[in-house]
């Protein structure tokens, strides 16, 4: 029998979505254990296009769940969710990771479209809680992609990518077989890479560790760019220190709480607010992408792991883009229901890439929803949605991604923890192998006001570029290794 403990348990319910068409809903609590201090925190959860597929890439799409609380309107805390008595919706399979800071689900056999899970739980352990408090409950959901565990080159041998990895002498693109450390330096069959001049590919130094991410293993990587709403979601359960210190319109973001480069985010004081919530988030500085991270429990990509999510095992072509050739459009593209859930493109080319960078990003400039390409290509193929081998978004151009670099020590210094879902009351990451500057954290793929050079896949031009504050080209996205 089903017994709900709303009333005993005396809570109050809210809920947030985040994500491209994402959707959490129903949310209550059942079957309170106060002796084990836990109980299960049902809810349904939906979104668009869905896929799982045995074949070709071998993957498929998840949503990445968590769940923070607040007792007596107090500040926001991260739940802590064990990895028994979860409830599976029909169709679907929960994976609750191992230190219990959220859960992966998605489908359970292959197929595609839209997916509704209704009625799933999760246990949330809540400890000291008295149960005649009144606590806020919010679960978030964001989408992502699973990149299998395998072998996969970086680089090339041919082609006009700045500072591209290679195996030395041969000229030929570098293969990555397992998650050994790799020799970076000269000599037969080591990983090297150029320095152009006016370039910042890095220090061509190492070796890089065998434990920083290099892509062989399985992760999780989020299907588009973190959006405006996804950002002001976080940015709201913060405290006032924290929010300060992580305040997009303020001098190291865009100092302004008036609309610029599409970014409308506006914060004075309570909660900050956008009325472009799908759009990609620019300006945010580098240190507040690990804030965010730490916050939702994942970590960045590094930028092995990138070229990785891009092209899978296909091996490197000269010039290509995130959808596996050179081939890309040309003609400005015309946008209509600007800044809306539903704001396209009408005119994408066809039997080519499509992609938002300089030729074709067009009125307004800046960046645009995410997803929109997918939503708008006239036949949903990977080159004309501008996806990656794996089904992810705008990896070529739109934002720049945000990487963890191997050209500076400091990101060779990365080991790929995640965040915890808890930040330091200055609002910053506390997770002690992640830079704790911007120095470490590099861009690859390009952003709308860049031409075709800087958004290919193996393009390093800024590869390991240190930039202080945000702009209007830097985006980012987070991802997980599979436990």
């Amino acid at each position: 029998m089903k017994t709900r403990f709303t009333l005993l348990f005396g809570l109050l319910f809210s809920f947030l979505c985040m994500g491209n068409n994402i959707t959490v809903s129903n949310i209550t609590l059942e079957n309170l254990n106060e002796t084990e201090s836990w109980v299960q925190v049902e809810f349904d959860l939906s979104w668009e296009n869905s896929w799982r597929i045995s074949a070709g890439p071998s993957n498929w799409d998840a949503a990445w769940v968590f769940i923070k609380y607040r007792v007596n309107s107090g500040n926001w805390a991260h739940a802590q969710l064990a990895q028994t008595d979860f409830v599976t919706a029909s169709g679907s399979t929960i994976d609750v990771t191992n230190d219990g800071v959220g859960a992966f689900v998605y489908r359970d056999s292959d197929g595609s479209g839209n997916i509704n899970l209704q009625n799933m739980r999760l246990r949330w352990d809540y400890g000291s809680i008295d149960t005649n408090d009144i606590i806020d409950i919010q679960v978030f959901a964001i989408e992502m992609v699973y990149v299998p565990q395998g072998e996969f080159s970086v680089g090339g041998s041919t082609g006009n990518e700045f500072g591209k990895f290679y195996s030395f002498l041969t000229i030929v693109p570098y293969n990555i077989a397992s998650e050994n450390a790799i020799t970076v330096a000269t000599g037969v069959g080591n990983l090297y890479y150029g320095q152009p001049s006016g370039s910042n590919a890095g220090d061509r130094l190492g070796p890089i560790p065998a434990t920083f991410p290099k892509g062989y293993n399985a992760f999780y990587c989020m299907k588009y760019e973190v959006s405006q709403g996804q950002w002001v979601s976080f940015f709201n359960t913060l405290t006032d220190t924290q929010k300060i210190n992580n305040d997009i319109t303020g001098p190291t973001g865009k100092n302004s709480d008036t609309e610029t480069a599409r970014n409308t985010i506006s914060w004075e004081a309570g909660s900050a607010t956008t009325t472009s919530p799908d759009i990609a988030l620019n300006y945010v500085d580098a240190v507040s992408t690990l804030a965010y991270l730490d916050w939702a429990g994942l970590r960045h990509i590094t930028e092995l792991e990138y070229e990785k999510a891009c092209r899978g095992p296909i091996a490197p072509k000269a010039n290509e883009f995130a959808w596996g050739n050179p081939n890309i459009a040309s003609s400005t593209y015309t946008y209509i229901n600007e800044s809306q859930p539903t704001e396209l493109v009408t005119n994408p080319e066809a039997a080519t890439g499509n992609a938002i960078y300089t030729e074709t990003n067009g009125t307004p400039s800046g960046p645009k929803r995410c997803g929109i390409l997918a939503a708008s290509a006239i036949n949903k193929t990977r080159e004309e949605t501008g996806g990656s081998y794996y089904g992810i978004m705008e990896l070529s151009g739109n934002l720049y991604e945000r990487c963890i670099t191997v050209g500076l020590p400091e990101g060779r210094a990365f080991t790929g923890t995640h965040g915890d879902g808890v930040l330091t009351t200055a609002g910053n990451a506390n997770v002690s192998s992640w830079p704790t500057t911007p120095t470490g954290i590099g861009y690859r793929g390009g952003s709308y006001a860049n031409g075709t050079l800087y958004i290919r896949v193996s393009d390093r031009y800024d590869a390991a570029n240190v930039i202080i504050n945000g702009n209007s080209r830097l985006g980012f996205r987070g991802s997980r290794t599979e436990d």
